[in-house]
């Protein structure tokens, strides 16, 4: 094997930490191509799965997809945020949805608190990485929609924020 379990173990976290659903990586007579894929719940919402052709092999053919994302249509259409005035923060990231800074801390925020640009609304852990998601437009938050300690998924509704 041409190439080293640190060069792919960095290779996972970079897949990880950009959210790309797939990298293919090419060097010498060593292929690895590294997905991003859904788990159980009790298990992080994404992890990179490793495949490696030989070298002596070539390469399958491209198969169908095993399960595209689903269609934007598919949200329901009553979804919170969309009324006049009202827009969503959204989850920049994979991870865990944080409401305090530490267990035994407040919330960032409540239902009915005042935000403010740039003011922090909550941390999503990546790869044991602590990410402070802050607000972009000021408003009042009338519902958090995420669960504290629990998975969200890139672009899930976290909160509604009157404008």
């Amino acid at each position: 094997m041409d190439m080293d379990l640190d060069k792919i173990q960095r290779l996972l976290e970079i897949v990880a930490d950009s959210g790309m659903a797939e990298v293919k990586v090419e060097e010498g007579d060593f292929k690895l191509t590294v997905r991003a894929t859904a788990r159980p719940e009790a298990a992080p919402a994404s992890a990179p799965v490793m495949m490696a052709a030989p070298p002596a092999m070539p390469a399958p053919p491209p198969a169908a997809p095993l399960a595209p994302p689903a269609p934007p249509a598919a949200a329901p259409p009553a979804e919170p945020g969309q009324g006049e005035g009202e827009s969503l923060v959204l989850a920049p990231i994979v991870g865990t949805f944080y409401e305090a800074p530490s267990p035994d801390s407040d919330p960032f925020i409540k239902v009915g608190d005042r935000v403010e640009v740039g003011q922090t609304l909550c941390i999503i852990e990546a790869m044991k990485l602590m990410n402070e998601i802050q607000a972009e437009e000021a408003g009042t938050v009338t519902q958090i929609l995420a669960r504290n300690a629990e998975p969200v998924e890139y672009d899930q509704p976290l909160f509604v924020v009157e404008k």
